[in-house]
């Protein structure tokens, strides 16, 4: 059995949505995502608005059901016009035959207007291409406004290797820069080394990444490089890159794993985020919405913890500290004060049992985990997630970082407030090497099998722990 199913229970677990093309920018592809059942609806919309007025429950029900069926909306932007043209007109046939099918078997088809419903046939498909093709036009200015491209590498400057450079290059909607190659080959013997820029050799490879914050890493290297190539991973594994492969191989262990494509060549995704297109704008939005709706809800409690923590001892009654967070940049989160001191430096050492330095009433707060309450502020100021592994003080990051395998691939993801670690048994101090291990191993498997279904169960459960948990102090 994979490891991943003896930790996690197969109700919590989730196929893992399809994501966009590795070559296309990521905003992009969750919008268009959306695009197709939103331009769906919004012509229906128009039609209601322009023939009766007003836009009755019934419409909005009809509005609803089309979304539904049309989420999501297919990446179309790399197609030539007339498959574009093919995929809008079968698409709007799924979903115009679904809706005509249910309104007839139901018996409601008649309580709606006939000529609004001829009318959005035709309609929508039109609204729908119009839209695509001012899409395809703004794409190039869209990525523009994102700001600064996405670093890249190439490792192995070989016939293909050479094929995906060029690509990138002539591409103008990717959102990549690729900085160049690494190979251990003399330039006499690489394919088209007159066109790219070599960086270095393989063994650089890892601190050129650290050095200069590369966001992405192909490796175009033939299968005979297997130790090599498990030697490579091995040393990137400190870094915060995603890695993929451009030769068609199978790799074990990988954390979101996936065929995929480059600007039309396959890669293999050995480390990912499982937050790319329209998974990460379900992930942000319900962050935004569950994490507004849990401010409101304990405000009370928030003012009520502020003032005994103010009249309980000396100092500030917010405690602000340094946290690796989305791909290891430094955050700073906000917890209530739970101790005479507020440690930020270079040495920390973690709360343990009986530990003076904790306050009488921080010692309710951590045995209960309200001093991590403020940290909802921290989920809507987009540093944290409301679930995702735990962040830990930097220095203790630089520490196991050295020590534990993977250690940084965690922070693939935003750090949250709860986690799949936090609620199998590795909430509290980790006194050892074997608990740190096992919280990123959890934090690993969180990262594999991730789901909104996942995110619900695990909030779920660290509200029945908090009241009963030993394990924080």
């Amino acid at each position: 059995m994979h490891e991943a199913d003896r930790i996690l229970p197969r109700h919590a677990l989730r196929a893992v949505p399809q994501i966009p093309a590795l070559g296309q920018n990521q905003f992009l592809a969750a919008l268009e995502a959306v695009l197709e059942p939103l331009v769906t609806v919004l012509s229906l919309w128009f039609l209601v608005w322009q023939i009766e007025g007003s836009i009755s429950p019934m419409w909005l029900t009809v509005s609803i059901l089309a979304f539904a069926l049309a989420f999501p909306g297919r990446s179309l932007l790399k197609q030539r016009a007339d498959r574009v043209f093919i995929s809008i007109l079968l698409g709007w046939l799924w979903t115009a035959g679904l809706l005509l099918a249910m309104g007839y078997v139901t018996g409601h088809i008649n309580d709606f207007s006939t000529e609004i419903i001829l009318n959005w046939l035709w309609f929508a498909p039109v609204s729908q291409l119009v839209v695509h093709w001012g899409l395809r036009k703004a794409a190039p200015h869209l990525v523009r406004m994102q700001g600064p491209a996405l670093r890249a590498v190439v490792v192995g400057l070989n016939e293909q290797g050479g094929v995906l450079a060029d690509r990138l290059k002539g591409a103008g909607d990717t959102g990549i820069e690729l900085m160049g190659f690494f190979d251990d080959r003399t330039p006499d013997r690489l394919h088209g080394s007159e066109r790219h820029r070599l960086l270095g050799r393989v063994s650089d490879l890892a601190g050129y990444v650290k050095a200069h914050r590369i966001h992405l890493i192909y490796l175009s290297l033939p299968m005979a490089s297997q130790p090599r190539i498990k030697e490579l991973l091995d040393q990137l594994k400190d870094t915060t890159a995603s890695v993929y492969f451009v030769p068609d191989m199978f790799v074990t262990d990988l954390i979101q794993g996936r065929t995929d494509s480059v600007v039309g060549l396959p890669v293999i995704s050995v480390c990912e985020t499982p937050f790319r297109g329209p998974a990460g704008v379900l992930k942000r939005a319900s962050d935004i919405v569950l994490g507004s709706i849990i401010l409101v809800l304990i405000s009370p409690i928030l003012l009520a913890v502020a003032v005994a923590v103010k009249l309980s001892s000396p100092g500030p009654v917010i405690f602000r500290q340094r946290r690796y967070g989305l791909d290891g940049e430094e955050i700073v989160v906000y917890k209530f004060r739970s101790m005479t001191v507020t440690e930020d430096g270079g040495t920390i050492v973690q709360a343990r049992k009986g530990d003076a330095r904790v306050t009488r009433v921080g010692a309710i707060l951590r045995k209960t985990s309200l001093d991590e309450l403020p940290q909802f502020v921290n989920v809507l100021q987009g540093r944290m997630s409301i679930v995702g592994p735990r962040p830990h003080a930097v220095a203790h990051n630089e520490q196991y970082r050295q020590l534990i395998k993977s250690y940084m691939v965690r922070h693939k993801v935003r750090p949250g407030v709860t986690g799949w670690a936090q609620v199998n048994g590795f909430r509290g101090e980790t006194d050892s090497l074997e608990k740190m291990e096992g919280r990123v191993r959890c934090d690993l498997d969180y990262l594999r099998n991730w789901s909104l279904r996942l995110d619900l169960y695990i909030i779920f459960k660290t509200v029945k722990l908090v009241f009963k948990d030993s394990g924080a102090y």
